[in-house]
């Protein structure tokens, strides 16, 4: 009889025990943001606190968790505070936000373990509002009037440059494969002329200056003026040769009789008979070389 009435009391008062052992194991955990908005990306910090009894066994969330719509940077944790049978741990969850929702209400829980079993307690849920960056636009665009010149900095084409200089090269070679004999045919007479001009110039002023004063400094610039442009036209070396030999290059004997009026100054101090004559007939000698080199130049292949 008195088994029978331990057993019901046992029965009786068994849920009350449990229901005593089940409220010491309660875990308070609080979670917020540290700031009530933020932009898209940005680094936010979000806390977690959990209070809990002796001998329970209490786990925060990893890298492992997932964090959505949020991404994880950070876990920063701090050491636990006991006081009074009770144990308070933190952490500090430092996450970026990627959701275009305008607020995101988010909690982040902890775990209390068992030997095969665990148990999840979550926070109040905490809003974080989305922070645009970008101001709405009225319907009505209103510009600014600037009539202040802005100077913009530009950098040289290097790229075009380069191009350009190819381009040029390519067409050049083109052009003088097909037409290089013509084009360097038509360059020789017009540098040809251009000699020929210079000539003219110094070779009328040197006859204008011997036919006044025939002296020996004339008569010789005058000569050495005639023989240096004969070089020229016929690649010889008409200052080093004596009349005879001129003479007989040119198939020209009366040219000996022009030479030797000039001759007889710078040698013999001694002024020719027909001196303009002689200067006539030594520049028609040059025209006349001048004329059968351009067109001999002009008809070359």
């Amino acid at each position: 009889m008195d088994k029978i009435i331990k057993y019901i009391a046992l029965i009786t008062f068994l849920p009350f025990f449990s229901m005593g052992a089940w409220a010491q194991q309660q875990v308070e955990v609080e979670g917020y943001f540290l700031q009530d908005s933020a932009k898209l990306g940005e680094r936010v910090g979000y806390v977690l606190k959990a209070k809990y009894g002796k001998g329970q066994n209490i786990v925060f969330p990893d890298s492992t968790f997932d964090f959505s719509p949020f991404v994880l940077l950070e876990k920063k944790t701090f050491i636990s505070a006991s006081s009074e049978g009770n144990t308070l741990d933190s952490a500090i969850y430092y996450i970026s936000n990627f959701s275009l929702e305008p607020v995101v209400d988010f909690s982040i829980p902890v775990f209390e373990v068992f030997k095969y079993d665990s148990l999840k307690y979550k926070p109040l849920e905490s809003s974080l509002a989305l922070k645009l960056t970008i101001e709405e636009i009225p319907d009505e665009l209103i510009f600014k009037d600037n009539n202040v010149y802005q100077a913009i900095d530009t950098s040289f084409n290097y790229p075009l440059m380069i191009g350009l200089i190819l381009a040029l090269i390519l067409i050049g070679s083109i052009l003088f494969f097909f037409f290089g004999k013509q084009i360097s045919k038509r360059w020789d007479i017009w540098m040809e002329k251009r000699k020929y001009k210079r000539f003219v110039q110094k070779w009328k002023k040197a006859e204008a200056s011997f036919t006044s004063e025939p002296s020996m400094e004339h008569a010789d610039e005058l000569l050495g003026l005639w023989k240096t442009y004969m070089e020229h036209l016929k690649s010889r070396p008409f200052r080093e040769w004596t009349t005879m030999e001129i003479a007989d290059f040119l198939e020209n004997k009366e040219i000996i009789k022009d030479l030797r009026e000039i001759e007889m100054i710078i040698y013999a101090g001694k002024s020719g008979k027909d001196l303009p004559q002689a200067c006539q007939n030594l520049w028609s000698i040059c025209s006349q070389s001048y004329q059968q080199k351009i067109t001999t130049t002009d008809e070359r292949q």
